[in-house]
Protein backbone atom coordinates (compact mmCIF):
# COMPACT_ATOMS: atom_id res chain seq x y z
CA UNK A 1 0.00 0.00 0.00
CA UNK A 2 1.50 3.40 -1.54
CA UNK A 3 0.74 6.89 -0.57
CA UNK A 4 0.11 7.58 -4.56
CA UNK A 5 -2.56 4.64 -3.91
CA UNK A 6 -4.14 5.63 -1.22
CA UNK A 7 -4.16 9.50 -2.88
CA UNK A 8 -5.98 7.91 -5.64
CA UNK A 9 -8.26 6.23 -3.71
CA UNK A 10 -9.06 9.20 -1.70
CA UNK A 11 -9.83 11.34 -4.88
CA UNK A 12 -12.22 8.53 -6.27
CA UNK A 13 -15.98 8.89 -6.94
CA UNK A 14 -17.56 7.22 -4.23
CA UNK A 15 -15.32 7.90 -1.81
CA UNK A 16 -14.91 11.57 -2.70
CA UNK A 17 -18.71 12.10 -3.18
CA UNK A 18 -19.09 10.66 0.35
CA UNK A 19 -16.47 12.98 1.53
CA UNK A 20 -17.75 15.83 0.23
CA UNK A 21 -21.12 15.05 1.69
CA UNK A 22 -19.58 14.69 5.16
CA UNK A 23 -17.39 18.20 4.96
CA UNK A 24 -20.63 20.00 3.88
CA UNK A 25 -22.29 18.80 7.36
CA UNK A 26 -19.14 19.07 9.48
CA UNK A 27 -17.52 22.01 8.07
CA UNK A 28 -20.78 23.62 8.33
CA UNK A 29 -21.10 22.79 11.97
CA UNK A 30 -17.74 24.13 12.49
CA UNK A 31 -18.12 26.96 11.18
CA UNK A 32 -21.02 28.03 13.03
CA UNK A 33 -19.44 27.02 16.41
CA UNK A 34 -15.80 28.77 15.70
CA UNK A 35 -17.13 31.97 13.73
CA UNK A 36 -20.49 32.33 14.16
CA UNK A 37 -20.64 34.93 16.91
CA UNK A 38 -18.53 37.06 15.35
CA UNK A 39 -20.27 36.82 11.41
CA UNK A 40 -23.61 37.84 13.96
CA UNK A 41 -21.62 40.66 15.06
CA UNK A 42 -21.03 42.02 11.67
CA UNK A 43 -16.77 40.92 12.19
CA UNK A 44 -16.75 39.05 8.56
CA UNK A 45 -15.90 35.24 7.91
CA UNK A 46 -11.86 34.58 8.56
CA UNK A 47 -11.43 32.65 5.29
CA UNK A 48 -8.36 30.82 6.44
CA UNK A 49 -10.67 29.16 9.26
CA UNK A 50 -13.37 29.17 6.79
CA UNK A 51 -11.43 26.84 4.31
CA UNK A 52 -9.75 24.66 6.87
CA UNK A 53 -13.47 23.78 8.83
CA UNK A 54 -14.12 22.56 5.25
CA UNK A 55 -10.99 21.03 4.56
CA UNK A 56 -10.10 19.16 7.63
CA UNK A 57 -13.33 16.71 7.29
CA UNK A 58 -13.18 15.84 3.95
CA UNK A 59 -9.22 15.08 4.33
CA UNK A 60 -10.07 13.09 7.03
CA UNK A 61 -13.45 11.34 6.16
CA UNK A 62 -11.59 10.39 2.87
CA UNK A 63 -8.43 9.24 3.72
CA UNK A 64 -9.90 6.89 5.98
CA UNK A 65 -12.55 5.87 3.59
CA UNK A 66 -9.76 5.44 1.41
CA UNK A 67 -7.05 3.35 3.46
CA UNK A 68 -10.25 1.05 4.06
CA UNK A 69 -10.57 0.35 0.37
CA UNK A 70 -7.41 -0.44 -0.12
CA UNK A 71 -7.12 -2.69 2.35
CA UNK A 72 -10.09 -4.21 1.77
CA UNK A 73 -8.44 -4.56 -1.97
CA UNK A 74 -5.51 -5.66 -0.84
CA UNK A 75 -6.64 -8.56 1.20
CA UNK A 76 -8.86 -10.03 -1.16
CA UNK A 77 -5.76 -10.00 -3.36
CA UNK A 78 -3.68 -11.59 -0.89
CA UNK A 79 -1.71 -8.70 -0.20
CA UNK A 80 -0.81 -7.37 3.43
CA UNK A 81 -3.07 -6.06 6.21
CA UNK A 82 -3.34 -2.86 7.17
Amino acid sequence: MTARTIITAMFSGKVAANAVRVALVVGSVLNAINQGAGIWHGDGVEWGKFALNYAVPFLVSSYSAAKIAVGAADATSGGDEL
